[in-house]
């Protein structure tokens, strides 16, 4: 039954991502910016975005999937004007292929992840090295993103493999497209823990963060941005610029990313 609905759900996500990818050429021939971020900023970079319309002299046009899946759009051509990535690895997928502006590129956030559980749940632990996560999840599943493609996926993945952990519960894992479509398998009850990123967590009223993973256990979490190379709109710079401004980077903070840029 899990199986049959996490699939249902899966190819829900899917419809998604392709509603808010049909809307991207419209937006270009609006002569809109149209930005590719990661799932995990969308409510932190819609605040932002509404914040800089008045600098950029537009709203910009946001379109959210795992970094891995925007990546690979902008590589076969999808007309977007700045690529915010959750890791470095899918940053440098594209500038190794010459489709970003390397002058523009900016560490722009930080994150964590954690390990959550739904909301009611009465699951309690330390996380540390070689803590029972197995007997945490029992008969249940663990969602993460996707352990290959999806930076939290592949955050996680390494966690659990420094802490010891990671053969007791790969058998247990219920791989999403996204990390908000791991925790929505979470929220919705359907799996029994997930690690998401703490921001996620934050806006998630239905999950209760069971612990915060160790920042040596996993790469550092880095959030970059750059304009892509083929992007010619007037607006992508402004909106640049605005992303690393203070009023910006106080939203960030408030939705519980960490500010990596200077302030302009």
């Amino acid at each position: 039954m899990f199986r049959r609905e996490f699939g249902l759900r899966a190819i829900a996500m899917g419809g998604l991502a392709a509603t808010l990818m049909s809307a991207v050429p419209a937006a270009h021939a609006e002569g809109k910016v149209v930005v590719f971020a990661a799932a995990s900023l969308k409510d932190a970079l819609d605040a932002v975005n509404k914040t800089c319309e008045a600098d950029v002299g537009e709203a910009a046009t946001v379109s959210y999937a795992a970094s891995s899946a925007l990546a690979k759009q902008i590589e076969s051509g999808a007309p977007a004007d700045v690529f915010i990535s959750a890791d470095l690895d899918w940053m440098k997928y594209l500038s190794d292929r010459k489709l970003t502006k390397p002058d523009t590129e900016v560490k722009l956030l930080g994150n964590e992840i954690v390990l959550v559980a739904p909301k009611d749940s009465t699951v309690e632990t330390k996380i540390e090295s070689g803590f029972d996560l197995a007997r945490l999840v029992g008969d249940g599943k663990l969602a993460m993103g996707d352990v290959k493609a999806v930076p939290a996926g592949k955050y996680g993945k390494a966690a659990l493999e420094s802490l010891g952990v990671w053969s007791s519960v790969e058998g247990k894992v219920a791989q999403a497209e996204n990390v908000r479509a791991a925790l929505k398998l979470v929220s919705t009850g359907e799996a029994a823990l997930g690690i998401v990123y703490a921001t996620d967590a934050n806006a998630d009223k239905t999950v209760k963060v069971v612990g915060t993973f160790p920042e040596a256990s996993h790469p550092p979490i880095i959030y970059p941005v750059a304009q892509t190379a083929d992007s010619k709109d007037k607006h992508a710079a402004a909106l640049l610029k605005c992303l690393q401004t203070a009023k910006a980077g106080a939203l960030f903070k408030e939705y519980g990313f960490t500010v990596l840029a200077p302030s302009n």
